[in-house]
């Protein structure tokens, strides 16, 4: 049974900064997703396996970075210059697949969310 937790989330005034981290039971392909209330789920960023590979959503690139430790099976989403429109829950989620998926249907394990809340 793969296990995501993770942290890091919080409340921030806009403009500034939060990094979340995913704790993952093994090596996989990871993804960041967010869903804000009353919306659907969204694709952030992902990050393959091995780290060499890496991709971000139109909306957050310039302001989100994602990257991963592989000796401690982590995977991290450092956030700058936020803005109100940020805030939501945001999910780590995890495939065994080799590609880099950004739809919900590409990760067959997800974290249970961490709340990431920007204040105007």
């Amino acid at each position: 049974q793969v296990q995501l937790v993770e942290s890091g989330g919080g409340l921030v005034q806009t403009g500034g900064s939060l990094r979340l981290s995913c704790a993952a039971s093994g090596r996989y392909g990871m993804g960041w997703f967010r869903q804000a209330p009353g919306k659907d789920r969204e694709f952030v960023a992902a990050i393959s396996a091995s780290g060499g590979r890496t991709y971000r959503a139109d909306t957050v690139k310039g302001r989100f970075s994602i990257s991963r430790d592989n000796a401690k099976n982590t995977v991290q989403l450092q956030m700058i210059a936020l803005k109100p429109e940020d805030t939501a829950v945001y999910y780590c989620a995890a495939t065994a697949a080799y590609g880099l998926g950004s739809g919900d249907k590409d990760y067959e394990y997800w974290g249970q969310g961490t709340q990431v809340t920007v204040s105007s």
